[in-house]
């Protein structure tokens, strides 16, 4: 079997955890880590490539963009311009639209897949809500996150002027609706208010309820755990009171990149354009001959 060969761009927390889950997946290679600093080589990345750019590795089927939600675009349309298929966990709801047809010119131009918004939440969760609306069209759809830590609200409070460090969790009060909480530590010479004003007028943060703390440690605070609650009440047909859940607590990092390289797989075996994980058959995503995996799941 032809190994996919995959590059990490990024090395944090999802980049770390992604080179993991390829290593552990059997049916891709790692071609490289992309990442500023390249004279930073942590031990797990020796036996690897790591360049400074995309196009110093050789041989790279997909690109899985661990980088900031604000970075995806810029990432990926360097991606496709060299023929390279992209996936990314891009989170910002209202902008994914856009995203999609920005990406789509450019992955079709160069003959190349983008598959976006695919991490939990977008992502995985996005399937769960389209099959729950597949199974219960006429109804109403609460999403409860946490409580946890939001990965890319955290990173938007990090790239605030004047934060050292930052969490951000999520906390879930029902019927969709959440608050955030969000401890800082404020750099020297930094208002905590005018630092706090600006967290609060992010576009992640503007539309929920949110507190910003400050403490001195960030660190004692941090945990990697969270989880969602997802609960549709509706009509099947004609029959009223159809109620269906699904619920998950997970580490966060982790299952992202379980589900970046699931996409990654899927993404090899799409015609070129943009896609957001609703629009790919779910066996895509799997490791394993194809009647095998229908035989073992349907």
């Amino acid at each position: 079997m032809k190994k996919t060969r995959a590059a990490i761009v990024g090395y944090g927390n999802i980049g770390k955890y992604v080179l993991e889950t390829l290593e552990a997946s059997t049916d891709f290679e790692v071609a490289g880590i992309v990442r500023r600093n390249v004279n930073d080589v942590p031990p797990e990345l020796r036996p690897y490539a790591v360049a400074g750019k995309l196009s110093e590795l050789d041989g790279v089927d997909v690109a899985i963009l661990a980088t900031p939600t604000r970075q995806v675009e810029k990432f990926a349309k360097e991606a496709l311009a060299l023929g390279i298929n992209t996936v990314d966990s891009f989170d910002i709801h209202g902008k994914i639209v856009d995203l999609r047809r920005e990406l789509d010119r450019e992955a079709r131009k160069n003959s190349a897949v983008s598959v976006i918004a695919a991490g939990w939440d977008p992502g995985s969760d996005s399937v769960v809500r389209a099959l729950l609306e597949a199974l219960v069209p006429k109804g109403i759809t609460y999403t409860n996150f946490g409580p946890g830590m939001s990965m890319g609200h955290t990173v938007a409070v990090k790239a605030v002027k004047g934060v050292r460090a930052a969490l951000s969790m999520t906390i879930p009060m029902g019927t969709g609706v959440h608050r955030r909480m969000v401890y800082i530590e404020v750099e020297e010479g930094h208002s905590f208010e005018t630092v706090a004003a600006a967290v609060k007028n992010d576009d992640y943060f503007v539309h929920d309820e949110t507190h910003v703390m400050q403490v001195d440690s960030v660190d004692s605070l941090l945990d990697m755990g969270h989880g969602v609650n997802l609960v549709r009440k509706g009509v099947s047909g004609k029959t009223q009171n159809q109620l269906i859940g699904f619920d998950m607590k997970i580490n966060n990092p982790a299952l992202t990149a379980q589900i970046l390289v699931a996409v990654a797989r899927a993404s090899v075996k799409l015609q070129p354009g943009a896609y957001t994980m609703i629009e790919i058959p779910v066996i895509d995503m799997l490791c394993g001959d194809r009647e095998d995996l229908i035989r073992k799941l349907v």
